[in-house]
């Protein structure tokens, strides 16, 4: 494993900086390819997650299993990571202070990975890269945003929004989240 990610690994494992420390059962710093020039970030980990230390794993991440090989993108060509690290109680929205205190993980993460590319899944990871006045998750995926450092964002339905909305028929969240995911593909094709 490379010293500066196991560093990363250590680092959100033994990280109280926030309330959700002490609540969790497993930190989940991610996982994936960090040579990868693609990454997505989720909003935080749920009760699988926490149970298992891995992100993406309970009913969302294997809808977003499906729609990566939906696309040919295998999980282990990519990172998966969440914004905070630790699962909020009930599943509840990460609160600012909690987003905060993980930002520098994260961050640390991206400086690591240099992705190209990155795809955010659902409002939360959005708006808490991109600032909370860019819109509404319904207007803005899709589209592509300059996150700096060369690196393109494009923020994406959540998973556990496509598993509220299961249709597939033109026009649908899971119909957009196909479409959205098939120009993330080309990018990343091209920048292989």
């Amino acid at each position: 494993m490379d010293k500066q990610y196991a560093e990363i690994i250590e680092a959100v494992n033994k990280c109280r900086d926030c309330e959700l420390g002490s609540t969790r059962k497993n930190a989940v710093p991610g996982e994936g390819n960090i040579k990868s020039v693609l990454m997505f970030i989720g909003e935080g980990p749920g009760a699988d997650e926490d149970e298992q230390g891995r992100p993406f794993v309970g009913r969302a991440g294997q809808l977003l299993t499906k729609i990566l090989e939906s696309v040919n993108i295998s999980r282990e060509e990519v990172y998966i990571t969440n914004v905070v690290k630790c699962r909020p109680p009930n599943n509840r929205v990460p609160q600012t202070a909690e987003a905060d205190a993980c930002k520098k993980h994260l961050f640390k993460q991206i400086a690591l990975i240099k992705p190209k590319f990155i795809g955010t899944l659902g409002s939360t990871a959005s708006k808490f890269l991109l600032g909370d006045d860019i819109g509404t998750i319904s207007k803005i995926r899709g589209n592509w945003y300059d996150f700096g450092e060369g690196i393109k964002l494009m923020p994406l339905f959540h998973p556990s929004y496509l598993l509220r909305n299961p249709s597939k028929e033109p026009g649908t969240p899971k119909h957009h989240m196909y479409n959205d995911m098939k120009k993330l593909k080309d990018a990343y094709d091209a920048a292989k």
